[in-house]
């Protein structure tokens, strides 16, 4: 193993640092600076609720990379990063909420003395953790230097997963299976949202056997009723309701990696445009997997379940899911290929998608879906094993 707390061989992180200095060379950067704590992870190891205070890696196209961050978190680095100490390294608080200095003022510092003061600079423009005022001050600490939008540049080498990540999103798939098991059970009229929400956390985190739960990227997301139509909606202190239908959309997570999982939960009797919904979804779903194959592209995925949908008289826009494996909040999701229409990206064995054809209606929500692994041969396998239906409870 590597040296602190890295879950993963050095020979995986090897691969790692070989790919993303392939996809640097191909974009023409010099240097890379990460900031998406998910890219951060991936390349260094690194674990922390630290995502709110500026910190990044350093990639140059030699040596091992560097991580950076707040004082207090360098620490932390140490116990959960592959590389050597002096390979990672702490900025004072003094630059922390300061109208007077600014964190990427020491990033510069570092930079130059690396020699990348005249270098073309690769950082994520389109970032939820770095900043208009960031980059401002960084380019202007560094006005020889050329920056280059390198936005998902980490992202795409991490859609192929290895076998070391494989095993991981199957634990979490264990943990899915858990939640959501955990959410049909208790489901019932007269039970506080809140109080469910409570059962389920306790069981993700709970986790199953040797695999111990994380915390997921984001919460569980349980309307019921009319806010099910809604597709983001978390959960109040309302009681359950019969004539309401609550969909869960949850995931397991293990060593910050993700399997979701969406099953729908009716109390009392469903109608019978909901029946059909079911019927036209989960059929829709099992053409979808048989067109996940490798050699395949992301569209067909979505262009068999929308054919489905259309043999029903009904239907449906957006996406229909997206890559998932290693995430921090606030998303599980990659932000790389998606699986709608319009996306041309090959599927390849090792990739692994949220598999995610919801259906929201005028007055109820229906969430059923899949996390699904590419096969080297034959359709993709659903890595949870949950029975596929609308779960009714009189």
């Amino acid at each position: 193993m590597p040296a602190g707390n890295a879950p993963f061989t050095q020979a995986e992180y090897d691969r790692r640092i070989a790919a993303t200095r392939q996809a640097m060379e191909k974009a023409g950067v010099d240097v890379l600076f990460v900031t998406d704590p998910s890219n951060q992870a991936w390349l260094t190891g690194y674990d922390g609720w630290s995502f709110y205070v500026h910190q990044g890696v350093m990639l140059g196209m030699e040596g091992a990379p560097v991580w950076w961050g707040r004082m207090m978190d360098m620490f932390g680095g140490r116990r959960t990063c592959w590389m050597e100490a002096e390979d990672i390294i702490g900025y004072g608080d003094h630059f922390i909420q300061s109208t007077v200095y600014h964190p990427m003022q020491d990033l510069a510092e570092q930079l130059r003395a690396r020699g990348f003061e005249n270098a073309r600079i690769g950082v994520e423009m389109e970032n939820y953790y770095y900043s208009a005022k960031a980059h401002q001050v960084l380019t202007e600490a560094l006005s020889n230097a050329t920056f280059v939008d390198a936005t998902a540049l980490v992202n795409w080498p991490r859609l192929v997963k290895s076998g070391e990540e494989i095993a991981f999103i199957r634990k979490a798939a264990k943990i899915s299976e858990k939640v959501i098991s955990t959410a049909i059970e208790k489901a019932a009229p007269g039970v506080r949202k809140n109080d469910l929400v409570a059962d389920i956390m306790h069981a993700g985190i709970t986790g199953v056997d040797d695999a111990w739960g994380d915390y997921p990227a984001i919460v569980p997301l349980t309307p019921s009723g009319l806010d099910a139509t809604a597709a983001h909606m978390t959960w109040n202190g309302d009681p359950m309701r019969e004539g309401e239908a609550t969909f869960f959309e949850l995931s397991g997570c293990y060593r910050r990696y993700h399997a979701p999982l969406c099953r729908t939960v009716f109390l009392g009797t469903p109608s019978d445009d909901m029946r059909r919904a079911e019927a036209a979804q989960i059929e829709g779903i099992e053409a979808g997997l048989a067109a996940a194959k490798a050699g395949n592209r992301t569209s067909d995925i979505a262009n068999a379940f929308l054919g489905v949908l259309a043999k029903y008289g009904m239907e449906r826009s957006g996406r229909m899911g997206y890559p998932i494996g290693l995430s921090y909040p606030p998303d599980w999701g990659e932000r790389t290929a998606s699986l709608r229409t319009e996306d041309e990206t090959i599927l390849q064995p090792g990739m692994t998608f949220h598999f995610m054809p919801a259906l929201w209606m005028d007055t109820w929500g229906l969430e059923t879906t899949e996390t699904i692994l590419i096969k080297e041969d034959g359709p993709a396998e659903a890595l949870c094993n949950i029975e596929r239906k609308l779960f009714v409870k009189d």
